[in-house]
């Protein structure tokens, strides 16, 4: 730990943001990090607690006091090593992980945790910014290779981790470039894409080959999903060439609405709305671009993809931007003493939303209404639980105008196409189905095809994805050489 007392005599402090009139006016990142003085008492924060429960708390199982306490003592370099030991990307986390590892932290029993994450990301950018951050090359080379599908957080992770063994890594994407839903789903004011460019380039020095605009299987004749797949590539393909194949792909498959008028013009997917935006942002033109100019908008669905809906809107310059929610508003304070140390429900506010938004929540949409073929509005009613039941509230019914409406009501499985494939069994969810046991660890039914990552687990967070890829390519790197030395 780093001061004894430090819990007693420092208050927590948040990472600061931009004003809102300034961040609305591009797709820059907004948040004023610690700087070194912050950083020290932030760190010094952090408590001799005996059982450090932000490790279990966090994904990765990051060595969270460790770190905290070369923070304080300005060992700068020991913390970014002792960070990348169990976290391939930390700027990806430091930037949009919701931090289930500061829920868990001891003083929030009945305090402010210690800022972990903002801690993180103060240590990787002083990595980046000092040159800290170079090509981990491999001791020797086992002439094997291996194919890894998918170059999310999960795929990008594995692919690294096994490049470091010394495997012959191809990572494929079906997208014209990497980074998953890193690339074409978080906003680029959430996370700026510098950031996987960054490690793409040091994965290439480490020997990763990258073959972008390639699809394995069938290319799809229509697909709701953003995709720009040039070529394709069979599985029996894969299978032949490479010693293991790993798939790492995506829950793509969105939560559809079906009510009346969901073929209305105007009613998107958040999959066809924010990808867009980030190919515009990254010099690309995109003929019909979906836009909120002017528009009211609403967005179904109150997580993490509605909220950037809604901060992509506003910087459109919409009208009006509205959210839903299904489910009643949570508390603003959760019961501290009954969830510890686990992730609790409470309100969460974004910073999406204190830039403009209306959030209504335990309001189901009945359906969409439209002139000429063009949505115009909706139809809702207010609900309520009873016995882990909803029913709708009587003469609650309302129509409310919108020009837009954003379907972000998260994602129920992965495209099944790449699956189907290659004849991977599938869970009750639709997912890959993989155990994540000690023996034969994320394989599949199919001889030497793994899977890890959404794709397997279902949608999650980032940080799930790289703890994912991570243990995965241990499991392949075992299957190959009967041992690994790399990190589960």
């Amino acid at each position: 730990m780093g001061k004894i007392t430090g819990f007693m005599e420092y208050e927590r402090i948040e990472e600061g943001y931009k004003p809102v009139p300034e961040r609305l006016k591009n797709y820059r990142e907004f948040v004023v990090g610690l700087d070194d003085a912050q950083a020290n008492k932030q760190a010094a924060r952090c408590m001799d607690c005996g059982t450090p429960f932000c490790n279990n708390g966090c994904p990765v199982n990051n060595i969270i006091p460790d770190f905290n306490d070369m923070v304080f003592r300005a060992d700068w370099k020991n913390a970014i090593d002792t960070l990348h030991s169990t976290n391939n990307f930390p700027e990806f986390t430091g930037r949009i992980c919701p931090a289930p590892c500061e829920a868990a932290c001891t003083l929030n029993v009945n305090d402010d945790a210690v800022g972990i994450k903002s801690i993180e990301h103060a240590i990787i950018d002083r990595a980046w910014s000092e040159g800290w951050v170079k090509p981990v090359m491999p001791k020797h080379k086992t002439g094997k290779k291996v194919a890894v599908v998918g170059s999310g957080p999960a795929g990008m992770a594995a692919a690294q981790q096994l490049a470091r063994a010394g495997h012959e890594v191809t990572l494929f994407e079906k997208n014209d470039r990497i980074g998953g839903l890193l690339r074409y789903g978080i906003p680029d004011f959430k996370m700026e894409k510098v950031h996987i460019d960054r490690r793409v380039e040091q994965m290439k020095a480490e020997g990763v080959i990258f073959r972008t605009g390639v699809m394995v299987g069938s290319l799809p004749k229509d697909s709701k999903v953003t995709n720009w797949a040039k070529e394709s590539i069979s599985p029996e393909q894969l299978q032949k060439d490479f010693d293991a194949v790993m798939l790492t792909g995506g829950a793509e498959q969105s939560r559809d609405l079906p009510v009346p008028g969901r073929d209305l013009d105007g009613v998107h997917f958040a999959m066809e709305f924010l990808p867009q935006q980030n190919k515009v942002n990254a010099g690309d033109k995109v003929k019909g671009q979906l836009r909120a100019d002017g528009k009211h908008v609403i967005v179904i669905g109150g997580g993490d993809t509605g909220s950037d809906c809604v901060g992509t809107s506003n910087r459109h310059g919409a009208a009006s931007v509205t959210q839903f929610e299904l489910m009643p508003q949570p508390p603003e304070e959760e019961n501290r003493p009954l969830t510890w140390p686990y992730w609790p429900i409470k309100l969460r506010t974004s910073s999406s939303h204190e830039e403009g938004c209306e959030r209504e929540f335990a309001i189901s949409t009945k359906e969409l209404i439209g002139e000429k073929g063009k949505v115009t509005g909706l139809k809702t009613v207010r609900v309520e639980w009873k016995d882990g039941k909803m029913a709708e509230v009587p003469g609650s019914e309302q129509t409310l105008k919108a020009d837009l409406v954003l379907l972000a009501m998260g994602f129920v499985s992965p495209v099944a196409s790449v699956l189907e494939a290659f004849g991977v069994e599938k869970d009750n969810r639709g997912n890959a189905k993989a155990s994540t046991d000690f023996t034969g660890g994320y394989a599949t039914n199919v001889p030497k095809v793994f899977a890890a990552g959404d794709i397997r687990r279902g949608q999650s967070l980032v940080v799930w994805a790289i703890r994912e890829g991570r243990q995965a390519a241990r499991a392949v790197d075992e299957f190959l050489m009967g041992y690994s030395d790399l990190p589960r």
